[in-house]
């Protein structure tokens, strides 16, 4: 049952690239959180829900959400539609113009949701798209600012939305974001569960002095305890980035009186990040007193670790092998909207290969033909709703 041409696919590869042009920036991918390009993008996805049957609205983050009434629980399916800054076209995108195209097909109760912010770029916090649907938004996100002193609070189109309580499930499909996949010479994966993510913001704020009239030994240099501290999360034997650095006062003749820092650590076990989130606090505190510095340490977002829905994902595996593939379960590094929907509904995910499992980067890149198999995927996952 249910082939999926690849004119089905190809559909969903051209709109892929016509939400490409949808950006803040001229020559490469770039949509925030409640920037203009992203609310052109959620109206031309509104207008292919519309196209697809689906009665359409958006709630007040900005989250586009069409849904078509039918048997059964609700089953919702989704993705989201912001960017990290010089992004690929498809992570996040692909997720939500699959569903698109299968809920045009379905027959049973169908949401498809659009989520306003997943990445979490402009105000350092992931998932508010997903934190408002299901009611776990922070009130004091509200206070905020971007880098342009914007209250995030300024930008909500009305209240936020109540909690949902309705959803039967949340299935999502996104591409890999990492290699396994390729690796295993395979089109599509089912995803176990989604690792556990700490986001904290760390500054080490020193004394600004002149380059070349303070010696070595008498410097409080907050770039060098910066850099020391980065080798140390480098080596600390987790998951761990530090993908931002500001440095102030930024000139190349006075010595760095603060430097900011941003800190993500991700692991499968909480327990496990929680403790390797505390080493690198212990050690930042230790450098920072070493080097005559002060540490000022402030997280920023805590998600703990997702397993997907047995029962969900033993049915998305099902559809693989009957869709012809030799069904791989693998775990998420990345985080995904269906960490917080996991909080209202049992929740399942299905990986596209990726080329080179390169993500997050202009040279991101899916094959029409593994699209399809993904699509026909969900088809099949869709005709046996309700499981």
């Amino acid at each position: 049952m249910l082939p999926v041409s690849h004119s089905v696919s190809d559909t969903v590869m051209r709109r892929c690239d016509a939400l490409a042009r949808f950006s803040e920036e001229p020559g490469r991918l770039t949509r925030r959180f409640a920037a203009p390009a992203l609310r052109a993008a959620g109206d031309q996805v509104a207008a292919w829900m519309r196209e697809a049957g689906l009665e359409v609205h958006r709630d007040a983050v900005g989250n586009v959400i069409g849904r078509r009434d039918g048997p059964g629980g609700t089953v919702m399916l989704g993705s989201h539609l912001d960017t990290v800054v010089d992004a690929g076209r498809y992570d996040g995108a692909l997720g939500v113009l699959a569903a698109i195209d299968c809920a045009a097909r379905a027959r049973c109760r169908v949401e498809v949701v659009a989520f306003a912010d997943e990445e979490g770029v402009r105000y350092g916090t992931a998932y508010l798209g997903s934190a408002a649907l299901t009611g776990r938004f922070d009130p004091d996100w509200l206070a905020r600012v971007d880098a342009d002193g914007v209250a995030l609070g300024d930008l909500l189109d009305g209240p936020l939305p109540a909690g949902r309580d309705d959803v039967a499930a949340y299935v999502e499909l996104h591409i890999e974001q990492g290699p396994r996949l390729e690796a295993e010479d395979v089109p599509v994966g089912v995803v176990t569960g989604i690792v556990g993510q700490t986001r904290a913001g760390v500054e080490f704020a020193g004394r600004a002095a002149h380059a070349g009239t303070v010696p070595m030994e008498l410097r409080s240099d907050a770039l060098c305890a910066a850099a020391e501290w980065i080798l140390a999360v480098e080596s600390q034997g987790v998951v761990a980035t530090v993908g931002q650095a500001t440095v102030e006062p930024g000139a190349p003749n006075v010595i760095p009186g603060r430097a900011r820092l941003s800190l993500d650590v991700r692991h499968a076990d909480d327990a496990a990040r929680a403790a390797a989130v505390a080493a690198l606090r212990s050690r930042a505190q230790a450098i920072a007193a070493a080097r005559g510095v002060a540490l000022v340490w402030e997280p920023v977002q805590e998600t703990a670790a997702v397993a997907c829905d047995p029962a969900l994902t033993e049915t998305l595996a099902r559809a693989v092998a009957e869709a012809g593939h030799r069904v791989v379960r693998l775990e998420s590094g990345a985080g995904h909207d269906a960490a917080m929907m996991a909080a209202v509904a049992p929740v399942a995910m299905l990986f596209v290969r990726c080329a080179g499992g390169v993500s997050h980067h202009p040279d991101e890149s899916v094959s029409a033909q593994d699209v399809a198999a993904a699509i026909g995927v969900l088809d099949r996952f869709l005709a046996r709703w309700p499981t």
